[in-house]
């Protein structure tokens, strides 16, 4: 029976409903307490998606169907009256997305192609983001010029779901993915406020496939942790960041002409 809410607690509990997840699982906080829920859908109920709540990004078509949130690429004729961001992949950001947070959701990425880019998972648009491929899984920050954790043996597969519970304080972050890895850095952007694009929570599927997500929910943090929190990261394998593509340079700003008359002496 598909249960009608996501429950936030001291704990957070993910209980997928089984008429789309394989099994329910139970994944809770590793370092923050959730406090008032944010968002919570099992998205049972077909209905319109309020916007600033829900932000499609790049024409990307996204819909309640079938008991959960299903994302499609931009129509073609979108892509044909467009020169860039064509809309490829279906994106999506929850905008409000606390900028501390705990966010536990069902995912899976159907068909399409993986790219350089895509699919991802990201929290602040280019700041934390989580990128799949067939070559594993990262976390990179910075707009990806950062790579600050790696699983190498996690590689998405078409069509099945995940189950995710991730967190963010300051400039921590931390991600589990039940029976797969967890993914932690702590880097002094993730503190900041994304420079472009969508805030909260983002997700891009592959080229030209389908993203699926149920039973989200999203929450405010307070302002204590778990116990144990510390010696638990202390404990999350060592990895230096290695940068993996030069940063954007910027455009030096041109110096305004002095336009102030001078009075003769």
């Amino acid at each position: 029976m598909k249960l009608a809410t996501a429950i936030f607690t001291s704990l957070v509990v993910l209980l997928p409903h089984t008429s789309q997840a394989e099994s329910p699982t139970d994944l809770k906080p590793l370092m923050v307490v959730p406090d008032k829920v944010v968002l919570q859908e099992d998205f049972s109920e077909a209905k319109p998606l309020k916007k600033g709540v829900w932000q499609s990004r790049q024409g990307t078509r996204w819909a309640i169907e079938d008991g959960l949130l299903r994302g499609k690429e931009s129509s073609a004729e979108f892509q044909a009256a467009r020169k860039d961001h064509f809309g490829y992949e279906p994106r999506l950001s929850i905008p409000v997305t606390p900028a501390n947070f705990a966010a536990s959701f069902s995912f899976r990425f159907v068909d399409g192609k993986e790219t350089a880019i895509v699919p991802f998972i990201e929290f602040g648009h280019h700041v934390c983001r989580i990128r799949f491929g067939q070559n594993g899984t990262i976390l990179i920050a910075d707009h990806e010029t950062m790579k600050l954790a790696e699983a190498k043996e996690f590689v998405w597969e078409s069509g099945k779901w995940y189950h995710a519970l991730a967190e963010m304080k300051g400039d921590q972050f931390v991600m589990q993915i039940a029976d797969g890895p967890t993914l932690y850095a702590q880097r002094k952007s993730f503190a900041e406020a994304p420079t472009s694009g969508g805030n909260g929570f983002g997700i891009a599927g592959p080229r030209k496939g389908i993203v699926e997500i149920d039973n989200l929910a999203i929450s405010s943090i307070k302002d204590t942790e778990q116990p144990n929190w510390k010696e638990r990261a202390a404990k999350f394998p060592k990895f230096d960041p290695v940068q993996i593509k030069e940063p954007k340079s910027k455009k030096p700003q041109s110096k305004k002409p002095n336009t102030k008359k001078t009075r003769a002496k």
